[in-house]
């Protein structure tokens, strides 16, 4: 196949947009979140716990929005949608599993997870290690996918 664009820009160029568009609907979950506490009138709002929500919801929405790269992997390798979408699933169900035994901190799709609990909570502590697993899950998935487009067509 003969591209005037390298398959690993290609590649590059979808995470991007993914990744913008998954910021977007971060923004507009945000939006939307804070507009009906709003209407609905939450009580004990304050400065503070507005900063502390903000920075454990931004802190969760990047490392979940990094866990996506691996699910791109398994959509090209799957040549399809259902392969993802069981992918995701049954990462969901490993992550309650993994969190349930005290694993959280130490699988990539738990993670996010166990951010969102409460601080103090046994088996709940996340390490600085978490994120580098994060981080390393996602390069996986990252360079996984441009080899996979980059040898697809080469069988």
């Amino acid at each position: 196949m003969s591209l005037p664009v390298s398959r690993q820009a290609i590649v590059s160029a979808k995470f991007i947009v993914v990744f913008g568009w998954s910021a977007i609907l971060v923004l507009v979950l945000l939006i939307s979140g804070l507009l009906m506490g709003y209407i609905i009138s939450i009580p004990g709002w304050s400065e503070h716990v507005f900063k502390e929500f903000l920075n454990k919801y931004i802190l969760i929405s990047v490392l979940t929005i990094l866990l996506s790269s691996p699910v791109a992997f398994i959509a090209g390798y799957g040549r399809g949608i259902i392969a993802p979408i069981a992918f995701v699933i049954f990462m969901l169900i490993m992550a309650q599993f993994v969190a349930l035994v005290g694993w959280g901190p130490y699988f990539p799709w738990a993670i996010p997870g166990v951010i969102s609990v409460k601080d103090g909570t046994e088996g709940m502590e996340i390490v600085f290690a978490s994120y580098i697993i994060v981080l390393i899950t996602s390069l996986i998935g990252y360079f996984g996918t441009i080899a996979w487009w980059k040898y697809a067509d080469q069988k």
